[in-house]
Formats: structure tokens, sequence, C-alpha cells
């Protein structure tokens, strides 16, 4: 190698390295308008992050996954590193920021308010109040850390078994914040137990709609509608009566629509589109997983 193409060899990995630096110190946003009610934020390199103090009109929860860093939540203040999660409250003033020379990074969400109060009230507080404040902060609670990495996880997915955009993506990230949020109020700002009235005739309801509708773009609202009950309770007790969530459910009916179509000789492409998959690789992902082959080689 000459003096010249070395010397650009260098500038090259040079440039590239510091690309890869730049990308990962700058913040992630994610936003759906499908899911107008929350927010993602991430960053890997927080290290020249400098929040001034501040607060949002939403409630927050963030998790650190690297480094460590000084919180500030209205009067208190804290020494936090990874594994740690915070939580803000509408309003409350607060910042945190790296200490100096460490990679600080972390995930945050920004949920709104209404949306969580409805929540709160399906959960057991009363219509009558607005929303119920946290009184907790932080915590080290490792599988709050967990479902929130997982949450994050999902909803940032832009390439599920399900297809991107698709009506079933959706019911998926929605049912899994509910599922995550109703665990964070119940552990953390739980209401007064509510009686389990027999939901199992709501239930089958439930079921057979989404069996009815399976090929359509359905909404989480829809089958609480069919049932006549609220998410969180249909999320929960749904998953209990059938050893599944209601997504998964309908992502099973799909592919049993599917195994009827190509038994009848389909082309499989029209089979995707018509069992509501954003394409035919969405198909054949999802297939081979919970059928264990292909469509090809089912339709043969």
């Amino acid at each position: 190698m000459n003096e010249t193409t070395e010397a650009a060899s260098e500038a090259n990995h040079a440039y590239t390295q510091s690309a890869h630096a730049n990308n990962a110190a700058a913040p992630r946003f994610w936003r759906s308008d499908a899911l107008p009610f929350i927010e993602a934020r991430s960053i890997d390199d927080g290290r020249k992050v400098c929040y001034a103090k501040h607060s949002h009109e939403t409630f927050s929860i963030g998790a650190v996954t690297g480094g460590h860093s000084v919180y500030l939540n209205r009067h208190a203040r804290e020494w936090i590193g990874a594994g740690a999660v915070v939580m803000m409250n509408p309003d409350d003033v607060h910042a945190c920021n790296p200490v100096a020379g460490e990679r600080w990074s972390y995930r945050m969400l920004h949920v709104d308010v209404a949306w969580f109060t409805k929540l709160q009230h399906e959960l057991g507080f009363s219509e009558n109040h607005a929303f119920r404040a946290f009184s907790q902060i932080m915590t080290l609670d490792a599988t709050l850390f967990d479902g929130l990495n997982r949450l994050c996880a999902i909803l940032t997915d832009n390439d599920s078994d399900t297809g991107s955009g698709s009506g079933a993506d959706t019911l998926r990230k929605e049912s899994a914040a509910i599922t995550f949020f109703s665990a964070v109020q119940q552990k953390f700002n739980p209401a007064r137990e509510l009686p389990e009235h027999d939901a199992s005739a709501q239930l089958v309801r439930a079921a057979e709609f989404i069996a009815d509708n399976c090929t359509r773009a359905l909404k989480l609202d829809d089958i609480c509608a069919a049932a006549d009950l609220s998410a969180s309770h249909l999320i929960r007790a749904f998953k209990q009566r059938y050893g599944m969530t209601p997504h998964a459910y309908l992502i099973n009916r799909r592919i049993q629509y599917s195994r009827a179509q190509l038994r009848r000789g389909r082309l499989i492409a029209d089979v995707a589109l018509d069992a509501g998959f954003a394409d035919q690789a969405h198909l054949q992902r999802t297939f081979k997983r919970l059928v264990a082959a292909t469509p090809g080689q089912y339709r043969s």
C-alpha cells in the first residue's frame, strides 16, 4: 500500500469512527400516529448531554442502561447507575446528567396523562379523581427495568412478524404498553382491589370477534367494544383464559386462515395479503414460527 492510499485509508477509518460516535451521541425518538399517547427516546452515548432543569406535561419513566448520572427530581438528588429506573410525574422539575467521562445511556418513555388517568380508573381509582401522582421517583426493581426495556424494543420494532405499520402490529404495541403500565401502577401506585366479576361470556365474545375479523386491521378498542371490557381487564383476563394475548390470538387465527387458503392451492403472495400480513415475507416468517414449516412446504 503506498503512502497516499494508506493516508486515505486512515482518513476513511477516522471518518467512520467519527460517524459512529456521532450516531451514538445523537438522541433517537420514536412516535406513531396509531399510538399518539406514547413517545420513546433513547441515547447510546450521552457523555456530552447536559440537561437544564425542566419538566414535562407527560408522565415519564426511564431506564439507565449504562454509566452513571446525577438525578434531580424536585428536592431530591440521587446518584444512579445502570439498572436504575426513574419516574417523573407531570410538571415535576427534574434533570439527569452523566458523571463526567462516562459513557451514559438510557431509554425514556413519555406517556399522555389523560391516557394514563383512564388506565388508573380501570385499575380501581375513582373516575372523579384526576391523575394520581407517584410518590416514588426511583427504583432498582429488576423486573421493572427489564419490562421497560422490553416495551421500548417492541415499540421501536419496525420489522415485526406481523408487518410494519399493520393493524396487528399496532395491537401488539398498544397491548404491551397497557400491560407494562398496568404493572407499574399496581406495584408502585396501587388503588383498592376491584372485585373480579365472571367475564367468561365476554371473553368468548372477544375471541369470536377476533376469529371472525382476523384478516382485518383490528384495533384494541374494537375488541374491547365487542367484549364490553376495559383494555386492561381484557388483556389480563384473555391471557388467563386462552393462554395468549389478544394479539397472539389474532396472529394464530391469521395462520389458521392461511393454512386453509394454501390447502386450496392459492398463491402464497395472495394468501399473505388476504390474511392481513404486510407481504409474503412476513407471512413466511410467522408461518415458520408457528407451523415449523414454510408456506411452500405446507402447500406441497
